[in-house]
């Protein structure tokens, strides 16, 4: 972790020396103000109907009208956000060729990896953490439930993680920060939206494509619920994708 550091310095430098940074985090946050306030909207409208309508108090819940909400935004617009962090990472170090200069450093590969992935995963945390102000805003007005607040954080930091780690994989692949930002993407979605042709498949086959959704795994964090099976897939989709991109690092360092 020490050798790290000084990759993680040095992307840090990089993202807050130039727009990348202040871009993401501004999108980020101008996004999830949004879909925060149209949900905060859209829940007191509902809830000053049910004041006249007494059958629709029992339907009401902070936690499925508002918080579950808001935690799915936020996950859509990690999908969108993040191929912009990780783009870079790789890619421009090759077609500069600055990477064959990092491989002369006594780094390990694994050395270099940590490095960037810490630093991108900091910049995503940055505005993951200046949304708890929505909700502290909330907490001024009415009580919310803790444990589901907690899940849906958990869920967005391991959400995040993996988004990185499978972005990382692809910048490390390919010369051109363009072409990875849009396979990141396109694959994301790809994973997001595989589990809706379950249904309409074999029963095997449909169960295979919901352990493969990444929305599927983290719905259960949106509705504050904490399972280890969607905590150790995510877990193991992010070290999956760290090791193939030590796979792709290796082989360039061999190659020359």
């Amino acid at each position: 972790m020490r050798n790290s550091y000084p990759i993680f310095k040095k992307e840090i430098g990089t993202y807050f020396f130039s727009p990348i940074a202040y871009v993401v985090i501004t999108i980020f946050l101008v996004l999830s103000g949004y879909f925060f306030y149209s949900t905060v909207a859209y829940y007191s409208l509902i809830s000053l109907q049910a004041l006249q309508n007494p059958y629709m108090v029992s339907g009401l819940n902070l936690t499925e009208g508002l918080i579950s909400p808001f935690f799915a935004n936020i996950g859509i617009i990690a999908m969108l956000i993040i191929p912009m962090l990780t783009m870079r990472l790789f890619s421009e170090e090759k077609k500069s060729g600055t990477i064959e200069l990092l491989f002369t450093y006594p780094l390990r590969d694994l050395d270099i990896l940590i490095g960037k992935f810490l630093a991108a995963s900091l910049v995503y945390l940055i505005p993951i953490i200046i949304t708890m102000v929505y909700l502290a805003f909330i907490r001024t007005i009415t009580e919310l439930p803790v444990g589901p607040l907690l899940a849906g954080y958990l869920g967005l930091f391991l959400l995040g993680e993996a988004f990185l780690a499978l972005g990382i994989f692809i910048s490390s692949t390919t010369e051109n920060q363009i072409v990875a930002a849009i396979i990141t993407f396109g694959v994301l979605l790809l994973l997001w939206v595989i589990g809706w042709a379950a249904n309409f498949t074999g029963p095997l086959f449909g169960k295979i494509l919901n352990e493969l959704s990444l929305v599927k795994h983290f719905e259960n964090f949106s509705k504050g619920v904490i399972d280890m099976k969607d905590v150790v897939f995510y877990l193991i989709f992010t070290f999956y994708c760290l090791f193939l991109t030590c796979r792709v690092l290796e082989s360039k360092r061999w190659r020359g």
